[in-house]
């Protein structure tokens, strides 16, 4: 049995593209979570109750409540599809949330010797975003409820 080589070239090119959509998905929330990670760490970066990089702190618990609120959402519904949690949960927050960030400023405190604002950030945000992913679990439980 022959095959058409033309038909084989128009296939791979369509597998091609159905493997490639996925990271357009990822590489468009993720650039919207980093931008929207910027802007938050500008609007913050007066707020100076302590020393802490409130803007970093702040895009890491809510990006774990929102993370929550997807894994709560489209683990039980059908409400999102495969495309919009790679959209939201792997590219928005993960563009959004901060480790990185979090471990440089970590490490800036320590190198500086500042190990109560060091200890107050580490347990804030680790904590912190425990709690919050546990919140947008129940905050999408009642929302399912809801409908």
């Amino acid at each position: 049995m022959e095959y058409d080589p033309e038909f084989i070239r128009a296939w791979r090119e369509k597998m091609m593209l159905r493997a490639f959509i996925p990271f357009i998905f990822v590489g468009v929330g993720s650039m919207a979570g980093g931008m929207s990670r910027y802007g938050l760490t500008l609007a913050t970066q007066n707020v100076s109750a302590f020393t802490i990089p409130f803007g970093t702190l702040i895009s890491n618990l809510a990006g774990c409540l929102l993370i929550g609120l997807i894994a709560g959402i489209g683990g039980k519904t059908e409400l999102m599809s495969t495309e919009m949690r790679l959209l939201l949960a792997t590219g928005f927050c993960g563009g959004f949330t901060t480790m990185s960030s979090f471990v440089y400023e970590l490490g800036q405190y320590v190198q500086d010797k500042e190990y109560f604002f060091a200890s107050s950030y580490f347990v804030a945000t680790l904590v912190g975003a425990g709690l919050a992913f546990v919140m947008g679990l129940l905050i999408s439980e009642f929302l399912l409820r809801s409908l």
